[in-house]
């Protein structure tokens, strides 16, 4: 159950980022979306884990702020091979995937902390 909430709220997230950010653009239907958080996901637990090794001394000499730029990669990624699979997800440039990147992280973060704080109530209950 967990994995298919991570893929709402993923999909939810690169939504709101088409939404908000001039440069990031999405042509499709929900199940689409879907289908671009699915590779978003895949990207992020395969491909991720091996890039913060490879910049381990960036992270460590910005204090951490290299997450931002490997945020940024991890979603002009996603908007390449979203492409590639004809799943209409685009990112146009460098800029629009920092600032995608970021919107990405907060929206994500704030909705895992809303389905997190409805299961603790189920709990309760």
């Amino acid at each position: 159950m967990h994995i298919l909430w991570r893929l709402v709220i993923n999909a939810l997230a690169l939504w709101v980022a088409t939404q908000v950010v001039n440069g990031i653009t999405f042509k499709g239907d929900w199940l689409l979306l879907v289908g671009v958080s699915l590779v978003f996901g895949v990207l992020n637990v395969v491909v991720r884990p091996i890039l913060k090794f490879l910049t381990l001394p960036f992270f460590i000499v910005t204090l951490g702020l290299f997450t931002f730029v490997l945020n940024a990669f991890m979603l002009w990624l996603t908007g390449v091979v979203s492409m590639a699979l004809g799943f209409g997800f685009d990112v146009d440039s460098p800029g629009a995937a920092l600032v995608g990147g970021l919107v990405v992280t907060v929206v994500s973060f704030a909705l895992s902390l809303a389905v997190k704080s409805g299961d603790k109530k189920k709990k309760d209950d």
